[in-house]
């Protein structure tokens, strides 16, 4: 009989819920500052949604990534000699079990271990109670961080006669999908236009069935994977383009926007589908390398949403019908954590799509219990997991204050304000937060070598290592090295584009230090 009595951990000792991504970044910060980190994961081998073989993976083998291997990285560790620009679901599986054995992560692992209650204790401190088919365990942790995904309880809208469906293939969500071979031959419809829908959808088309339909509620611009041979993560997601929302009105930003996305890629229109909205911000912005040119080839049709369903029949929202055999929803994902007590769970506000949270990590009423990487991806992810995982091992390990409590305060309230349209966070902005909150943003004015990649370069982890804690005295290079990797950043002049971004972000600062 087993003594489930809580053990109380040692004080440097730290929970990391999530084996994926985050809680391996988060890991490695923490041992690098005198922290001993416990990563608890429900699947038997690390790795998140890089494991294809967990149950709330949305992967599947062969699968791309949608950022390039220079933003899909950490600072410390590039992916192997050889890797193409977008790399294989596998390869990022190796590269996340190379990073947990060069930082020493493995013995701190605990897989197949799942998380079965998170909750205060009465002690002090935060109570986990956890399960593997060996043992149980209750733990009390002073610290505790929340690392495991934003996207893992896939969402599927209510549709009328959604139940009725009969086609032989069946409803599933995009999370489900194991490549096209299933689909060969077969009418299939696939809603949605995010990434994955999009790019589900262009693998369809290429991969043998018969007929493909994209369904979306509206059209959004898609931008290709590559610009002039350069990765689109390198080129759209810029500290240059951060820096310029903070001094730009909305309205000049977006048709700014709107106007580079249109000379990158063109308007949705020219191909063959929906005109999108003027305001590319009211429109949306997704991408796919081969979705637009798809449509264009007659390989994928366009429809608007679905009106209702009836055996295999789909109809949409113009009138017009289609007989399908599968119907996949890249809908998108609630935010599932079941397992938090309820205490927990109403003071952020947890609802399945917001937590009411400062600068999406810390709560005031919730000391020393972080969240990290549970907001929505817009653009390269792993530099922000590593600036908000180095910001969070600073405040635990005591290299800098957590914020104060009314800055906490503040930061939730604004969350609340905007709830009910609050937009989804771009990673080059949630980048500067997080490297400010660190206290590790370079200052362009005391690096002018290095103004131009810093600007206009990819969003490379290592160009957060130049200053504050962990500054890495050979980031310079690495950071030339990164944005040169495409031929985007060329020794030479600013062109005239560049230099009118410079002056913008130029008279920021300078009010900034002001």
């Amino acid at each position: 009989m087993q003594d489930n009595r809580p053990v109380r951990m040692p004080e440097n000792a730290v929970a990391v819920i999530g084996g994926g991504p985050g809680g391996l970044v988060a890991s490695r910060w923490l041992s690098a500052h005198g922290l001993v980190p416990t990563i608890i994961e429900a699947a038997p081998r690390l790795g998140g949604q890089w494991n294809s073989a967990s149950a709330t993976s949305a992967t599947w083998p062969g699968m791309r990534t949608n950022t390039s291997r220079i933003t899909t990285a950490f600072s410390d560790l590039n992916h192997a000699p050889g890797t193409p620009a977008y790399v294989r679901q596998e390869e990022m599986l190796n590269y996340l079990e190379r990073y947990a054995f060069t930082f020493g992560l493995l013995p701190h692992l605990r897989l197949g271990n799942r998380v079965e209650r998170l909750e205060r204790s009465a002690e002090g401190g935060w109570l986990i109670r956890s399960a593997s088919d060996e043992t149980t365990r209750a733990e009390i942790f002073r610290q505790v961080i929340v690392a495991t995904g934003r996207h893992n309880l896939p969402h599927v809208p209510e549709l009328a006669g959604l139940k009725s469906f009969d086609g032989a293939l069946g409803v599933a969500h995009t999370a489900q999908y194991a490549g096209a071979e299933r689909y060969r031959g077969r009418k299939v419809v696939v809603a949605g236009c995010s990434i994955s829908a999009l790019e589900i959808a262009s693998d369809l088309a290429f991969g043998g069935a018969t007929e493909v339909v994209s369904t979306n509620h509206r059209q959004r611009y898609v931008l290709p994977k590559m610009i002039a041979g350069v990765p689109t993560d390198h080129v759209m997601f810029t500290r240059a383009a951060a820096l310029l929302g903070e001094v730009l009105p909305p309205e000049e930003l977006a048709a700014g926007m709107k106007s580079t996305v249109v000379k990158a890629a063109g308007r949705p229109d020219q191909f063959g589908a929906p005109a999108a909205a003027e305001n590319i911000f009211a429109a949306g912005i997704s991408q796919s390398q081969n979705f637009l040119p798809a449509v264009a080839e007659g390989r994928i049709a366009v429809r608007p949403w679905i009106e209702s369903l009836e055996g295999r029949t789909v109809r949409f929202s113009d009138g017009s019908a289609f007989e399908a055999d599968g119907l996949l929803f890249g809908t998108g994902y609630r935010l599932s954590l079941p397992w938090l007590s309820r205490d927990i769970s109403e003071t952020i506000g947890h609802d399945g799509n917001h937590l009411d949270l400062h600068d999406h990590t810390f709560h005031p009423d919730l000391p020393r219990l972080a969240f990290l990487g549970l907001y929505d991806l817009i653009g390269p992810y792993f530099p922000v997991l590593e600036l908000q995982a180095r910001w969070v091992a600073y405040c635990f390990a005591g290299r800098q204050p957590l914020p104060s409590l009314e800055t906490m305060w503040a930061g939730v309230e604004k969350v609340r304000a905007m709830r009910s349209g609050q937009p989804s966070l771009p990673m080059h902005v949630a980048a500067l937060m997080f490297a400010r909150n660190a206290g590790v943003e370079p200052d362009l004015v005391a690096w002018p070598e290095l103004q131009r990649p810093l600007l206009f370069g990819p969003l490379s982890p290592v160009s957060f290592r130049l200053e504050g804690p962990d500054a890495d005295l050979g980031a310079s290079a690495k950071i030339w090295a990164a944005a040169a990797a495409f031929g985007a950043i060329q020794d030479g002049c600013f062109t005239s584009e560049e230099e009118s971004v410079r002056r913008l972000v130029g008279s920021r600062m300078t009010r900034t230090a002001a």
